[in-house]
């Protein structure tokens, strides 16, 4: 029988969190600059050139975190490393976008991204809060580059994807940029203190969550048309897409649901506006995560559900129990209802048996639904760790912060 450790306990929790970091640190760091971003379970580094916007970003996020966690100076040196080459390597020099896939320090992929630009905002952001000083104007320099490229007052949302000179916006609208643009304006908030990135945070949130999802049965649909009108066929061929998968998704269900609760914690004070609606949605998105999602002959939560809530991808993605573990702990620390420690419990206990690599460190990616590894690639474009990482430091922030129930 498989012992477990104690998954409420702050230590233990941050002792993963040292050891999944002890995976990426140092044999991340590129001498000549940058991360290597693509790994296998052992560590070994599959494609030493290619630099992808996310991962780039999320390095910046996991060693500020390390660093103001366990303050060792080792973490710092990595976070400098890391932030010296998004702003020389990825970010134009007119300073008008970010790239999205660099060959050494070539642009392979220019192509603008939100979903990228949101993941600078946190990058910076997060280096703040780590100390470092020059990255402070940097966050209000990224903040106006999207409301001038991105931002839609009209829609109360941001547009997804332009060229790299940004002569073409695309069509195509997505809550997934969106969902991390509130995550990052959180992270901006608690780094500037201001309260135009934490309204703005409401104002997004609020147009995802409730004007949006009403137009998706009450549920957050992935895809829109230029007018937000849902796009219920927009990549059904191809539903195991990076970042824009067909369906709904159970893992961006919990990861709202654990956002909403963060923004409801830091709107006294700030906030105007009516906050009544940010528990409520929460629980009922997790709710839905939950009993539509969880796999109760082999354990998890599945990937993907179709419009009328049966999986129709029942692959266990890392990322969807990670953000799943913390939204139940953020939820149960708000509401103090045991139900959701029952979840977290099952949550890591799975998670534990089944995604954790206890040899080498850090989570597989994916797994079948029997939990079968799919390949031996731990760690290509986009992972990095950053969601499990994240969610220790978020439950332990819960458990560690004031009861609001």
């Amino acid at each position: 029988m498989t012992t477990f450790p104690n998954f409420r306990s702050p230590d233990q929790l941050l002792d993963h969190a040292r050891h999944t970091m002890r995976f990426y640190h140092p044999r991340a760091i590129d001498p000549a600059g940058g991360m290597f971003h693509y790994f296998k379970d052992d560590g070994a580094v599959y494609d030493p050139r290619h630099r992808h916007l996310v991962s780039s970003t999320r390095f910046v996020f996991t060693y500020a975190m390390a660093y103001r966690q366990f303050g060792d100076p080792a973490y710092l040196d990595g976070l400098q490393h890391a932030v010296r080459f998004l702003r020389d390597a990825h970010r134009a020099p007119d300073g008008s976008g970010y790239a999205w896939m660099l060959d050494g320090r070539d642009v392979e992929d220019g192509t603008q991204h939100a979903y990228g630009q949101a993941f600078v905002l946190l990058a910076y952001s997060h280096a703040t809060m780590a100390g470092l000083d020059e990255t402070r104007a940097w966050i209000g320099e990224t903040f106006d580059l999207m409301e001038a490229r991105f931002w839609n007052a009209a829609d109360g949302l941001y547009a997804d994807e332009a060229s790299h000179d940004w002569s073409t916006l695309s069509t195509y609208r997505g809550q997934n940029a969106n969902m991390h643009a509130v995550e990052a304006l959180l992270a901006a908030h608690q780094a500037t203190g201001e309260a135009r990135y934490l309204e703005r945070a409401y104002l997004v949130a609020s147009n995802i969550t409730q004007r949006q999802a009403a137009r998706c049965g009450g549920l957050i649909w992935e895809h829109y048309d230029e007018q937000w009108q849902p796009d219920w066929k927009f990549n059904i061929d191809d539903p195991e897409n990076l970042f824009r998968p067909w369906g709904y998704q159970p893992g961006h269900f919990t990861e709202w649901a654990k956002l909403l609760v963060q923004l409801e914690a830091r709107a006294p004070g700030v906030l105007t506006g009516d906050l009544s609606w940010l528990l409520p949605t929460a629980e009922r998105l997790f709710k839905v995560a939950v009993e539509k999602g969880w796999d109760n002959e082999f354990g998890g939560v599945a990937y993907s559900l179709a419009p009328d809530l049966t999986v129709c991808d029942s692959h266990k993605y890392f990322w969807v129990q990670a953000e799943s573990a913390a939204a139940a702990a953020l939820l149960a620390t708000r509401t103090g209802n045991d139900a959701y420690w029952t979840w977290y419990e099952r949550l890591w206990q799975y998670s534990w048996s089944h995604f954790v690599d206890h040899e080498h460190g850090a989570w597989y990616r994916i797994l079948d639904r029997e939990n079968r590894k799919l390949s031996d690639e731990k760690s290509p474009a986009g992972k990095v760790d950053y969601h499990t990482m994240g969610a220790v430091y978020d439950i332990v922030a819960a458990m560690k912060g004031p009861r609001h129930g």
